[in-house]
């Protein structure tokens, strides 16, 4: 480990857990203790990109974290992967070396919270694992519900290993899921966490906005952005003009044409990498901004975001 931002690792285990899940165990390399995370962290793992390219930066949700034992991750092989995940399933093995950012949390349990009412969907598992781990262990009020294809439901019952008693729920498929049914049985002081496919946090969202929980209570984590029509970048400053494919994000082509800038979460939530546009219509995704801020059009999260013109022009 070289400073509070970048951790040097390397894999102590990796293991397939489904066809399209693997299970990597992460230690320090140079043996030291690791940084603690609190349930709901993720780490950012600099993965390289096929083709020699400018490598990849894929956050992963820690499914565990022990300063002595290490970090644990579960990541899924994406069928339109630009070669992150594919790289972690096909090449990764144990003894490698890795870097990553120290842990963040951005999706962490409410301490106040009277009960977690825990929504996850597919790969959405991976902070669920961390929280029913830490619920059980704090003794606190919690109900899981788990999404999953018909073919994963026993990988997720492997991985939550429900208790009797316990209030754990794996669905096969979203139909068997009543969900504003589910948050009007709720009792007053319970948060909703919801991770999972977009459409499915969304509705979380709304279903609970229109039985009138309050936005405090209801919290969601978001991971990378779907693609959309390529457009052109520029950078006043440079005047650098940086074509921005349909599968990329702005980030993504911003870092990749050599040109450094901050980022941290990659999910269009912490704000860290927002920047100022001083021409175009951006195409807002991000969970950060307001409405007002995103009605004015100055600013966006490039890790999310994309342009409604066919060419935005950044004030940097």
């Amino acid at each position: 480990m070289t400073n509070a931002r970048t951790l040097h690792l390397k894999v102590a285990r990796a293991d397939g857990i489904a066809p399209t899940l693997r299970r990597v165990h992460l230690v320090a390399a140079d043996g030291a203790r690791l940084p603690p995370a609190a349930p709901g962290a993720h780490i950012t793992l600099t993965l390289p990109a096929p083709a020699g390219g400018r490598p990849l930066h894929n956050s992963y949700t820690l499914v565990s974290a022990d300063p002595e034992a290490g970090y644990e991750v579960i990541v899924r092989l994406s069928e339109r992967s630009r070669g992150g995940s594919r790289h972690v399933h096909e090449s990764l093995a144990p003894g490698d070396g890795i870097e990553a950012t120290a842990p963040h949390n951005l999706f962490a349990l409410h301490s106040q919270a009277k009960k977690h009412l825990l929504i996850g969907g597919g790969i959405g598992v991976t902070p669920m694992i961390a929280f029913v781990t830490h619920l059980r262990e704090q003794g606190a009020s919690f109900e899981l519900h788990q999404i999953a294809a018909p073919a994963e439901v026993g990988v997720f019952e492997a991985l939550l290993a429900p208790r009797a008693g316990e209030r754990i729920h794996i669905h096969a498929g979203r139909d068997a899921f009543g969900l504003t049914a589910l948050l009007a049985a709720q009792p007053l002081g319970t948060h909703v966490y919801a991770c999972g496919p977009a459409g499915l946090m969304d509705g979380v969202e709304a279903a609970a906005a229109a039985l009138g929980w309050p936005e405090t209570h209801v919290h969601r984590e978001d991971f990378g952005a779907a693609g959309g029509e390529p457009f052109v970048l520029r950078l006043a400053a440079s005047g650098i003009e940086i074509a921005v494919a349909g599968d990329q994000t702005m980030l993504e082509a911003i870092e990749a044409a050599g040109v450094d800038t901050p980022s941290l979460c990659r999910g269009g939530a912490c704000g860290v990498c927002m920047l100022p546009v001083s021409e175009g219509t951006p195409e807002h995704r991000d969970h950060y901004l307001s409405e007002a801020e995103r009605g004015a059009g100055c600013l966006v999260m490039p890790c999310v975001s994309r342009s409604r013109s066919a060419t935005l022009v950044l004030d940097i």
